[in-house]
């Protein structure tokens, strides 16, 4: 059983079931929450993970119903099925609570990809003890974190995309498909993979770029659609803003599908704080790191965040070498600000050094199949393992 629930972990999760089957070919089947990679995988959708990834506490609460739905569906299915582990993914919200129910049938749990307790919400650390086999982590602080709390059942692999990330063809040959100038400043959006943060981020993204037009500097924009999104969300948002008189940049492009070629085509990224900061850092594109949700949810979740950076990449360095605007810092003045600021020569220079020495930081590769040995271990000692392990 592997159950995921939002766009990133459907792809780690679906690289981990293409690891499992070169481990163990023929040997298993895989059902559980799926998103679309994870289907082209061959995991049967008991849930289907795109329904799943909402976020904020408000969007989660009129979601509900949905959420009670999958749950049950899931254990109905463990009940039914009895699989000889469970993996789940990331999504703590869910996937806790699931890691109780599914520990009570006497199903052996992994959990791959650690919520984030060590920026909030530590008390779950709880949870992990009574209902977790084996945590496996993906960035280099957190085994140790974890063995100062007292949880030794913890393995480190590196991260999935380290040495897995690459553009597909050179950036001349994608700005030759797109109509773009690669002698001109490149700059690339990444408004994020849900509804909400389309609605919320992207008119702003939008107008830094109307800001930066009015430079002189002939600058060109991208906006890299995540798989989940549809481009006529990003009409709606560009309509909005035509309504209000305003007139979109002379080069300004959706691309859909090509988000790593895109940051590596762009000079600089304005970047919704996730996974995606990870993938510019190894990229190496220097980045403004931005995030906004709605003014209860950031009040409500603010105080419990124990971190001092929110971007993965600043996490992971230890220091500031992308700036982060959130929340009431995010303005179309100061993204289109330090966007400007970063498309300098020396700037960009400065932070595509940072951004090289923060991706050594993630591993030289193989994680996906480091984590697919340590699940094949588990289940070898498991109880409910099955001949030929």
């Amino acid at each position: 059983m592997i159950v995921a629930g939002e766009a990133s972990g459907d792809q780690h999760a679906a690289k981990l079931v293409k690891e499992l089957h070169r481990l163990m070919p023929g040997d298993l089947e895989f059902f559980g929450a799926a998103g679309e990679e994870m289907r082209k995988e061959g995991v049967e959708a008991v849930v289907r993970a795109d329904e799943l990834s909402i976020v904020g506490l408000l969007e989660i609460g009129r979601a509900l119903p949905t959420f009670i739905r999958a749950f049950r569906s899931l254990i109905r299915a463990a009940k039914e099925r009895e699989p000889a582990i469970a993996v789940l993914v990331d999504f703590p919200d869910f996937n806790l609570k699931l890691a109780k129910k599914l520990k009570k049938q006497g199903i052996p749990v992994v959990y791959y990809i650690s919520p984030q307790l060590w920026a909030w919400r530590g008390h779950r650390i709880r949870s992990i003890r009574k209902f977790v086999d084996l945590m496996i982590v993906i960035l280099p602080f957190e085994k140790e974190w974890y063995s100062d709390r007292g949880v030794v059942n913890v393995e480190y692999v590196g991260s999935p995309l380290a040495r897995e990330i690459h553009p597909s063809v050179s950036k001349e040959d994608f700005c030759s498909k797109h109509g773009i100038d690669p002698q001109k400043p490149v700059v690339c959006l990444l408004p994020g993979s849900r509804h909400k943060e389309i609605v919320r981020i992207l008119p702003l993204m939008l107008g830094a770029s109307l800001e930066m037009a009015k430079s002189n500097r002939d600058i060109q924009f991208l906006i890299a659609l995540a798989a989940s999104r549809k481009e006529h969300e990003v009409n709606d948002a560009m309509a909005a803003l035509s309504a209000a008189g305003r007139t979109m940049p002379g080069v300004l492009k959706c691309i859909d599908s090509e988000t790593y070629d895109a940051l590596n085509a762009s000079d600089a990224a304005a970047i919704t704080s996730g996974t995606a900061t990870l993938e510019a850092a190894i990229i190496g594109t220097p980045m403004v790191i931005v995030y906004k949700t709605s003014a209860i949810n950031y009040s409500l979740l603010r105080p419990l965040i124990s971190v001092e950076h929110f971007g993965l990449v600043n996490l992971i360095a230890g220091k500031r070498i992308a700036r982060e605007l959130i929340q009431g810092d995010l303005t179309v003045e100061s993204l289109s600000s330090e966007l400007l600021r970063i498309l300098d020569a020396g700037e960009n220079a400065k932070a595509r050094a940072d951004l090289a020495e923060a991706a050594e930081k993630l591993g030289h590769g193989g994680a996906s199949k480091r984590a697919a040995e340590a699940i094949v271990r588990t289940m070898e000692l498991s109880d409910q393992s099955f001949p030929g392990i």
